[in-house]
């Protein structure tokens, strides 16, 4: 998960960096974060598609976060936004914008923890999928339907159930931590990421899946690999026999 932080209060910013380090070495949560003291430059990236969360302030010079807020759902309908304040006074005013929540300064943990919990969860079990940015625009692309993720050089490869592939020019890192914080997906080799109910075939030194397509297994990542395909088969049928009762 992707969070962008805006608060023109330097001492602010301080304390919300603290707790998402926190909550990262509670949780082990797969989530990145990048800090603004203006709003202008948040838009800049959010236009970018760079975030999946925002924490904004709302009392901010020249432009206040229920302005941001305004602009961003102009072009973004499915971001999740949070406001920061000192006063309730905006809170109706936050429903206009589809606000995820509303918190009251100083951030703390108590506040902050369950929200974050509530939004990995969301991402963890909607279907809309991973978000990519494309040259025309920008696609979500189902975890039911990618098979692997291939990156060569700076070209990320999405290869789809239906053989169609989605390229971008973006290292792997910008989506991996989403893929493997996933149960279903596995790093197989420093170049590929597999969704393990794609897989059709195992074998010592590569993988077949359901697409025909032949993906290489690490030598070095192979037992893990097997340990993870092994376990979802595994629960695969145990949900399957289950199913028959």
């Amino acid at each position: 998960m992707r969070i962008a932080i805006c608060d023109d209060n330097l001492q602010e910013l301080d304390r919300l960096s603290t707790l998402l380090d926190a909550y990262k070495r509670e949780t082990k949560a797969a989530i990145t974060y990048k800090s603004y003291s203006d709003g202008v430059s948040l838009l800049e990236d959010a236009r970018k598609g760079s975030f999946d969360f925002l924490l904004l302030d709302v009392m901010m010079p020249l432009f206040n976060g229920m302005q941001i807020a305004h602009e961003v759902r102009a072009f973004d309908e499915t971001i999740k936004i949070a406001f920061l304040t000192s006063s309730p006074e905006f809170a109706v005013e936050s429903y206009s914008v589809e606000a995820f929540a509303y918190l009251l300064k100083p951030a703390a943990a108590e506040n902050l923890f369950p929200i974050l919990n509530k939004l990995l969860h969301a991402a963890q079990n909607t279907e809309e999928g991973l978000r990519i940015k494309l040259q025309n625009g920008f696609a979500n692309l189902l975890f039911s339907r990618l098979a692997y993720v291939e990156v060569m050089n700076r070209t990320l490869c999405f290869y789809l159930t239906d053989g169609s592939v989605k390229e971008l020019n973006a290292p792997l890192s910008d989506y991996e931590g989403t893929l493997l914080s996933r149960s279903e997906f596995i790093r197989v080799h420093r170049s590929f990421i597999v969704n393990l109910f794609q897989i059709q075939e195992l074998r010592t030194t590569n993988i077949l899946t359901y697409t025909g397509s032949t993906v290489p297994i690490s030598r070095r990542l192979y037992a893990q690999v097997r340990k993870a395909y092994v376990d979802q088969l595994f629960t695969e049928k145990g949900m399957d026999a289950w199913r028959s009762f």
